[in-house]
């Protein structure tokens, strides 16, 4: 019987409990355990697909082409799995599942109902999900956090509720823990405990026990004695059954923040984890990974030097629309002992007509992007802000200035070249204009164009380096690796008929899909590193293993000897991200792409483990 940590909230949403739940994750595999970790979303959308990123935040893909919630890739990130599309659990996908039944007749002529059917649908998804192998082990996890999104009380996540407390009892009280995530507003220096009193007690009525509440202070100041001993008395819990999350400097704090308050060993106790009997090995990687965590966190903490990154983007009114970017970045600069400085571009900014409309507004996002070490673009959808892009793209390009493109900003990077240097001033994508003079960038022919959730071209895919890309910087940051393994979002790419002029001008697809048809990557041989991904590498980095593009480009951005260093290092040492078991069709290529590898990478290759 798997082991079952239900993380819930109250009082307001998106006060932490993914990041809460993804360090009490953390904690546990520290002590030796394997975990996998499950998000309920409480609407009615089958995935997270269609939503905009200005509302719900970025669109996560997993290696099986799901379309998830953000909270995955804090799972992913923290607890170095690879999840899949069942790992995110949606009122849709219940409702969708529990209808395809009763159409079959599988209910045998039964009224269905939320309680029973739909409570049990979803105890039983969650049960299936559990067993699934995420890591490196490929065994069945021992542990499963479970984040229940929304707050206590929403009527979208009553069934959900309901389904915890039936849970508790299928799987056994010695098995099944609750978090109970609260706010405790900061009200001119006094710590407010009645929204937590009461969110607790409607926890309690729907018939559901905390044993840790996580009190959540947006403040930089620690959750009181006198704070922590009032809850304690008015929620019915032992004082160290309540911890204080306050805000620090770093989110990779908080794991060590809960250590610190005693949650590991109350969870021990609870749970008698030491039942388990963790062989040596077991306990040996959870001493490990402590260790490396510890690291990085207390390195983080003493960088002096900086580098500063401007992300030009549509979205960056809600930050969390690039929360992977964000990650990936700072993962670089731990790499490379730098502290980050991001600088956030809204695109529209940097077009000329801003400049009639708002000067300040233009002139300052001028500035920021001329005073930054490099220029990011990331994915996006949508005509508003194209210009400003192209622009920003233009500029790193004629100043020499350290440049990554995702998507879009690889798309757009090719539009600017074939405009500007292939002398081809009609070019653009036909995702803006429906028929330009030069459409060097198309819709996908096998695209759906009247179906919009789940119908891009998804998930976990292969790019083969060109044989003549021996040269290539981007190569090198994968370890010399043949094939590469990264997750994709898109509809639209690079229009092979305009890729021999694109090619002969000097722009390298160094990277395409395994049939040579698509361009994946691109590299500019004579720029200190300019460099566009069809894929986004931003979904695979991890806090001890960043994603090379991003390390590259990050190591750029701070110095050609930084980026040589980090070259270096990753020919010696890169490790795919992926368990080898997600890379359907990988044998097959790879036997069909042995090109000369330096050794370090070869034998990885042939061995299968180059990603």
């Amino acid at each position: 019987m798997a082991i079952y940590i239900i993380v819930s909230g109250g009082v307001v949403s998106g006060i932490g409990k993914g990041v809460i739940a993804s360090s009490t994750g953390l904690l546990l595999k520290m002590t030796g355990l394997k975990v996998t970790a499950i998000k309920i979303d409480p609407y009615m959308n089958v995935d997270a697909g269609t939503m905009r990123p200005t509302e719900h935040g970025e669109v996560y893909v997993l290696n099986d082409g799901g379309e998830v919630d953000l909270d995955l890739g804090n799972y992913e990130r923290y607890l170095d799995v690879t999840l899949s599309r069942d790992n995110n659990i949606t009122t849709g996908k219940i409702y969708q599942q529990v209808i395809e039944r009763e159409r079959r007749g599988d209910y045998l002529g039964r009224t269905v109902q939320i309680v029973p059917h739909v409570t049990d649908a979803i105890q039983d998804w969650i049960e299936r999900v559990s067993k699934i192998p995420v890591d490196e082990t490929g065994e069945e996890p021992d542990l499963c956090i479970v984040e229940l999104g929304g707050t206590v009380g929403d009527i979208e996540s009553a069934p959900f509720v309901e389904a915890m407390r039936q849970f508790q009892f299928r799987v056994g009280h010695e098995n099944f823990a609750l978090i109970h995530v609260s706010l405790v507003p900061d009200m001119h220096g006094e710590q407010k405990t009645k929204p937590t009193q009461t969110t607790v007690h409607a926890l309690r009525g729907l018939g559901l026990l905390p044993d840790l509440i996580a009190c959540r202070l947006i403040i930089p100041q620690p959750l009181a004695k006198a704070t922590k001993e009032k809850i304690s008395m008015f929620c019915h819990v032992s004082s160290e059954q309540v911890v204080g999350v306050h805000d620090v400097t770093s989110v990779y704090h908080v794991p060590l923040l809960l250590q610190s308050q005693g949650i590991v060993s109350f969870l021990t106790r609870r749970l008698n984890l030491p039942g388990l009997n963790l062989t040596s090995e077991m306990l040996e990687r959870g001493t490990l990974l402590e260790r490396r965590w510890k690291t990085i966190t207390t390195d983080q903490e003493r960088l002096f030097d900086s580098v500063s990154i401007a992300l030009v983007g549509k979205y960056t009114d809600l930050k969390d629309s690039y929360m992977s970017v964000i990650k990936a970045l700072e993962h670089s600069a731990f790499r490379c002992h730098r502290k980050l400085i991001l600088h956030w571009v809204e695109s529209s900014d940097l077009e000329p007509e801003q400049q009639d409309a708002d000067p300040k507004k233009y002139h300052d996002a001028w500035r920021t992007v001329v005073g930054a070490n490099g220029i990011l673009v990331p994915g996006g959808f949508g005509e508003r802000g194209i210009e400003g892009l192209i622009l920003a793209i233009k500029w790193a390009r004629e100043q020499n200035r350290p440049f990554l493109g995702i998507c879009l900003g690889f798309q757009l990077a090719v539009v600017e070249w074939a405009r500007h240097v292939v002398n081809l001033p009609g070019s653009m994508s036909t995702e803006f204009v429906s028929e330009p003079v030069d459409p060097v960038v198309i819709f996908m022919p096998e695209i759906s164009r009247t179906h919009m959730g789940g119908t891009m071209r998804l998930g976990l895919r292969p790019t083969v380096f060109q044989k003549d890309s021996e040269w290539s910087r981007m190569r090198k940051l994968y370890g010399g690796a043949s094939i590469v393994w990264e997750r994709h979002r898109h509809r639209y790419e690079v229009n092979p008929t305009y890729v021999e002029r694109l090619h002969t001008s000097g722009m390298a697809f160094i990277g395409r899909d395994e049939k040579g048809e698509r361009m994946q990557i691109m590299e500019l041989p004579n720029h200190p590193f300019f460099v566009g991904l069809q894929a986004h590498p931003e979904f695979c980095t991890r806090p001890l293993n960043p994603s090379p593009p991003f390390l590259g480009f990050v190591a750029a951005a701070c110095g050609p000897d930084v980026l040589e260093q980090q070259m270096a290092q990753q020919l010696e040492s890169f490790q795919p991200p992926h368990p080898k078991e997600s890379m359907v069709g990988e044998p097959a290529l790879i036997q069909g792409s042995r090109e000369q590898l330096p050794p370090t990478s070869r034998e990885r290759v042939l061995s299968g483990e180059s990603g």
